[in-house]
């Protein structure tokens, strides 16, 4: 019998198994041993033992399940969902359950009971801001005190930011009917609404799917903040995105928006001369002062950033330590505008922050005083659907549902996929139509043959890029014209997976589909590390060399050395950094999913094991799809994984709504 000892004075569970410290720790071993803890998880919990010799194994192991729970993405540990449903909570294999439903009867049965138990520890603090303890108990969630730190911090700074301004509304009304054309819908313009609120407060939420106009809204906004501005010359205005691909895409969307309104717009507003001071879009780390070896930033309260308008691309892979430490930059008299797909996949480190702050965007929520002020401003009247009691940051959030881009298969798969509608998927991926292909019951072979030629009716693969290579200009003056055009070429497809291992995952189909281009002489048979048409993704930033985690970039010799460097396309502007300089990349022929938000392709592949593991979700295949410009391809395994995975919805445990709205 596993034995359970209770060192500190009265015992909540006297009917319960005993269990004591070695025979946890053997336990929690074994548990990584299996794959279902990392090491770093066993660690936390002997750390927390070593600072408290008495902390009884209860404790423990909620500290174990914080730690793993924070590595999952989850913010905190749900202390009363750990009591009543385990299974959905800690989402592991069979075995693993079985483990713990062996183990439960020497635990906590109740949240109540939970807290009790942790409460007794003087690692674990209910008083986080005189207490030091590394955990904080607040209510039924368990944190890690930074994770406490930083939602606090952001939900403090976001309400601080949705108390409405005054808002001179005759100007605004005068503008938004030059920037936006008339229609005769019985829909409201939810761009032109977007607009409005966004002169409204210090914070603007826009969200929506693919297609739905986010940038192209946001310069219209900009056009409008420019044009009410008490000192229009002077308004600092920055571009940023959390990764570089989707900050030049943000800033290559912006000016062409706004060139197209100065030819509607005329003499009356300069438009083309406030795009070029606004200057490039940066990563997140970059508009912060990243610095080597630290996670703090050059730019935070005490020296903040020197902008007045902040817009924010791809807002949904913003992890809540990133947000913390961007609204702590922030100065408290700027205007933050995030724009972003409230259902693409949440960030890849802890918290799911667009989502949170999206919770009511769909029902819209929108008081009396903010409908009579978008009518007031656009001159049209928000259906009654959409009005209620909502919360402050309710009514700085609209959500834009018309698609101008995806009304196709691609679209309408889309859709389907996010209603989590199977049947409606399955219509769509079964149709003739060449836009969107599926083929089911594959195999990894199928994946690497659509990387090497594309397939009939969607052109792509990975040839065309290399044959580019191939036809390598000897007159230097020509070069950098032909990097780009390698570099757009790449970038037309891509194959996207839902995982990193094995051979459905990023690191066996680069192995694969490099050693099949090499087969048939794309890339060289006898070749190292690096080599010429070699794609690679910076997998971690390093402001010294301007390059940061997510930039593509392809291997090609200098010209006039030929030493080999990786080139990156910004824009039009390239960048190129000596490739034995670069020690943190990897081969991206094949990339995960999260790793491509923020980046569309004109043909993407997504592959999807028969394992309909927790990571094979809704939420991801719905942002592979939306991924593809003119053509997508399904590969799987089974279909019942793909199934699963419709079925199973992506969800971080959070407390920061809560905060935000006072449950």
């Amino acid at each position: 019998m596993i034995r359970r000892v209770d060192t500190h004075s009265g015992d909540l569970f006297a009917d319960a198994p005993l269990l004591d410290r070695a025979s946890l720790f053997a336990l929690l071993a074994q548990w990584t041993e299996a794959g279902w803890l990392r090491q770093l998880d066993g660690a936390f919990a002997r750390f927390l033992a070593d600072l408290d010799p008495q902390a009884s194994p209860a404790t423990l192991i909620a500290a174990t399940l914080l730690a793993h729970m924070e590595g999952r993405g989850h913010s905190c540990l749900l202390l009363d969902e750990l009591a009543s449903d385990p299974a959905t909570l800690l989402a592991w294999p069979v075995a693993a359950l079985n483990a713990w439903q062996a183990l439960a009867p020497a635990l906590p049965h109740t949240a109540k009971d939970w807290q009790a138990e942790l409460a007794r520890s003087p690692v674990v603090t209910q008083d986080a801001t005189h207490d030091t303890a590394p955990l904080i108990l607040a209510g039924h969630r368990l944190y890690l005190r930074r994770y406490f730190r930083y939602e606090h911090n952001v939900a403090n700074a976001v309400q601080l930011r949705t108390t409405p301004a005054a808002a001179t509304e005759a100007p605004v009304r005068a503008w938004l009917d030059r920037l936006f054309v008339a229609t005769a819908d019985s829909e409201p313009d939810w761009q032109k609404a977007a607009c409005a609120i966004g002169t409204r407060g210090q914070l603007a939420i826009v969200t929506g799917g693919p297609g739905t106009g986010k940038t192209y809204t946001v310069a219209r906004l900009l056009a409008l903040l420019l044009a009410t501005a008490d000192n229009p010359d002077t308004l600092r205005v920055a571009l940023a995105a959390p990764t570089g691909k989707a900050a030049a895409r943000l800033k290559q969307s912006i000016d062409g928006a706004l060139q197209e309104l100065q030819q509607k717009v005329g003499d009356d507003l300069p438009l083309t001369a406030f795009a070029e001071r606004v200057g490039a879009a940066r990563t997140l780390h970059s508009l912060l002062g990243a610095r080597p070896d630290t996670r703090k930033f050059r730019y935070h309260a005490g020296n903040p950033l020197e902008v007045d308008v902040l817009i924010v691309d791809e807002a949904s892979m913003i992890h809540l330590e990133m947000m913390a430490a961007l609204l702590d930059a922030l100065p408290a008299s700027a205007r933050l505008i995030l724009l972003g797909d409230k259902d693409q996949l949440a960030s890849v480190e802890a918290g799911a922050v667009l989502g949170d702050l999206c919770r009511d965007a769909e029902t819209g929520r929108y008081t009396a005083d903010t409908a009579g002020f978008v009518a007031r401003t656009t001159g049209q009247q928000l259906p009654e659907r959409y009005l209620g009691d909502g919360n402050a940051l309710a009514q700085q959030t609209v959500m834009l549902r018309v698609s101008r881009r995806f009304g196709g298969p691609i679209g309408q798969l889309a859709l389907a996929v996010n209603r989590g509608d199977t049947q409606s998927a399955f219509t769509v991926l079964t149709a003739t139509d060449a836009a969107v292909q599926w083929r089911n019951h594959a195999s990894p072979q199928e994946v690497v043959s659509l990387a090497l030629g594309g397939r009939a009716g969607a052109a792509g693969g990975y040839s065309s890029y290399l044959e580019i290579i191939k036809s390598r200009p000897r007159d230097p003056d020509g070069y950098e014209d032909w990097v780009r055009t390698v570099l757009t070429a790449f970038e037309r497809f891509r194959i996207l997976c839902a995982v990193r291992d094995g051979d459905w995952g990023v690191t066996g189909l680069n192995k694969a589909i490099e050693t099949a281009l090499a087969a048939q002489d794309w890339l060289p048979r006898n070749r190292g590390e690096w080599y010429v048409g070699r794609p690679v993704m910076i997998t971690r930033n390093d402001p010294g060399m301007q390059v940061y985690n997510g930039d593509i970039g392809i291997t090609l010799p200098d010209p006039q050395t030929q030493a080999l460097r990786v080139y990156f396309l910004d824009g039009q502007e390239i960048r190129k950094v000596l490739a034995s300089r670069l020690a943190d990349v990897e081969t991206a022929f094949a990339m995960t999913v999260h790793k491509s938000q923020g980046s569309e392709f004109e043909h993407t592949v997504l592959a999807l094991p028969a394992d309909a593991s927790q990571i094979l979700t809704r939420e991801l295949v719905y942002t592979g799809i939306t991924r593809a410009r003119t053509h997508f391809t399904l590969v799987t395994a089974s279909q019942q994984g793909f199934e699963q995975a419709l079925a199973r919805r992506t969800r971080r445990a959070s407390g920061l709504y809560e905060r935000l709205t006072g449950i």
